[in-house]
């Protein structure tokens, strides 16, 4: 049956990704704002199809360290779902990925309206610079930054090297970070097909002050904060 259910979402979706994503390239012309409301609608429709099809929900925690201005969000990654979630919870992000979805037909053009900061991960510190000059510039008109510090995907329990760029993005530009955790893994898993259903619990922790820090001591504060709550929200436990 979740075999099924699963399939549903996978369709759905599909067909939402291509009538979005067809319709929004019409609309490169228009003002940013519009663009990114009408693409995002994309992730607003799998979250609630994904609620009807496999049973995942989801509960945000943390609201009060959610600020008013522009900052870098930090949040784990283990799922696709959190991609989804972050565009619908907070304001308009630019997503730190690889360039290569850009090149995806109708998905990347779709994600290019959008005003991303698209990366070459094999650049090294070009890579770095990317995000640095991109990032402060978006941050700057007002959109966030989105970053996955871990890179790629990382399984509920399991624990992969913090990546540099965000934490220099933010000792370099003076905005704070705001920590993501979660346990979207449990219910929806890399290369999984099938999901379980559940409820995901995503908890914005304390801002991670850049100014006067340096971008270890920034990385480090962020991880330490995440890598506890999550292991908390796996464990089960409520703070």
């Amino acid at each position: 049956m979740m075999f099924l259910r699963s399939l549903m979402f996978t369709v759905g979706s599909l067909l939402a990704l291509v009538i979005i994503s067809f319709v929004g390239i019409f609309l490169f012309p228009l003002p940013f704002k519009v663009r990114y409301a009408w693409i995002t609608r994309w992730a607003w429709f799998n979250l609630h199809w994904l609620r009807i099809t496999c049973g995942i929900n989801y509960v945000v925690e943390g609201w009060e360290n959610v600020p008013d201005q522009p900052c870098i969000v930090f949040s784990k990654h283990q799922s696709t779902f959190e991609t989804y979630a972050l565009q619908v919870i907070l304001p308009p992000q630019a997503w730190v990925l690889k360039r290569e979805l850009l090149w995806l037909p109708i998905f990347g053009w779709g994600l290019a309206l959008c005003r991303p900061i698209a990366i070459d991960r094999g650049a090294g510190r070009k890579a770095v610079k990317q995000i640095i000059e991109q990032g402060t510039e978006r941050l700057q008109n007002g959109q966030w930054v989105l970053i996955f510090p871990e890179g790629t995907r990382v399984a509920p329990g399991e624990k992969k090297k913090y990546g540099m760029g965000g934490a220099i993005l933010a000792n370099k530009s003076g905005y704070p970070v705001l920590p993501v955790a979660h346990n979207a893994g449990e219910f929806w898993r890399k290369k999984q097909f099938v999901k379980t259903p559940g409820t995901v619990r995503l908890v914005f922790g304390p801002l991670v002050e850049s100014k006067g820090k340096e971008a270890q001591e920034i990385n480090a504060e962020a991880k330490a904060w995440m890598e506890a709550k999550t292991a908390e929200i796996l464990s089960g436990a409520k703070s």
